[in-house]
């Protein structure tokens, strides 16, 4: 059995087109001892567009961009890419791999090539699942700086090299191999094939949308209960301290039942109103300073009051 770690890096990636300028690679026996590295570098026929992974501009390569034009282009190298990820006796692994997939896939499209067949894993998964945390998409610096690796990021030989390290440190921490981390954690590797794919799962995620789902209807159950109240006492007019006031709480209040049905019946009982839009109020019930309808009030000019203010005021 062997390991073959690899990474993708693109001279532009579009929604329909990844132009692939390296293919970098690392192959390992079952003990993470490296038998081949390498960087595929490639033609990418196109000009270089490179932005992070939130579109912005300014990600720079660690190579000569002119020296690209010097090297042969994706279908070219195809068939040894193909025969590195094909591979039977090969356990395919990247960091977020799904993408490079998806890059492979869009260039086997735009060269008319067949697609690739294979089956992978993910040390971002891995560690996602390690750690129980899936809430958080682990970049390979964030996660390399955590497991004590070190690369140098953007040259895709050396983040495949990286993603090796990775892979074999969060097995040391687990006393086990990757067949071990796919036992004890339930993974099913993802899949590419006739140009489609299929992203890894485990049992602890499966676990976890439905815990979030769970939530997200106990939540919507809440919202709906508030505003039942919140619409029933908007018409009847009452007279008191908080005349003239029109308040909207953080969603964390609103959605905090029975606490929050009694201080939104608090505040009409003193003559207070309640809006659902932070810039139409002039008094925000705030519980973090941070969110986009914090923000809105406070663009509003409302004063902004802390949750503990507000229950010790209506006392």
């Amino acid at each position: 059995m062997k390991y073959v770690f690899f990474d993708i890096e693109c001279a532009c990636v579009y929604k329909n087109t990844a132009k692939i300028c390296a293919f970098g690679y690392v192959v390992t026996d079952g003990k993470f001892q490296v038998i081949e590295r390498e960087d595929i570098l490639l033609n990418p026929k196109g000009k270089f567009h490179l932005t992070d992974r939130k579109g912005r501009e300014g990600l720079v390569l660690p190579y000569e961009y002119e020296d690209f034009k010097k090297y042969p282009v994706f279908s070219a190298e195809y068939p040894r890419i193909k025969a590195l990820l094909e591979d039977k006796d090969a356990v395919v692994l990247g960091h977020a791999t799904v993408n490079d997939v998806n890059y492979l896939n869009l260039e086997t499209r735009r060269y008319k090539l067949q697609p690739l067949h294979f089956a992978f894993y993910d040390t971002q998964f891995f560690y996602m699942n390690v750690t129980g945390n899936y809430a958080r998409q682990y970049g390979l610096g964030a996660m390399a700086e955590e497991l004590g690796v070190e690369f140098t990021p953007h040259r895709a030989v050396d983040d495949a090299y990286a993603t090796m390290c990775a892979c074999r440190a969060i097995c040391e921490r687990e006393k086990t191999d990757v067949h071990g981390l796919v036992s004890r954690y339930a993974i099913r590797a993802g899949r590419a094939g006739g140009g489609n794919i299929t992203p890894l799962s485990s049992a602890g995620q499966s676990r976890y949308f439905a815990q979030r789902e769970k939530e997200k209807e106990i939540r919507a159950r809440a919202h709906e209960q508030f505003y039942r109240v919140v619409n029933r006492n908007l018409n009847k007019k009452r007279k008191g301290r908080l005349s003239g006031k029109v308040f909207c709480f953080a969603k964390e209040i609103e959605e905090d039942l029975p606490n929050s049905v009694n201080l939104v019946s608090a505040i009409f009982e003193a003559g207070g109103t309640y809006t659902s839009h932070p810039a139409e109020c002039n008094v925000y019930i705030a519980c973090e300073e941070d969110g986009v309808r914090y923000r809105n009030a406070v663009l509003s000019g409302a004063a902004v009051i802390p949750l503990s203010l507000l229950a010790e005021a209506l006392k």
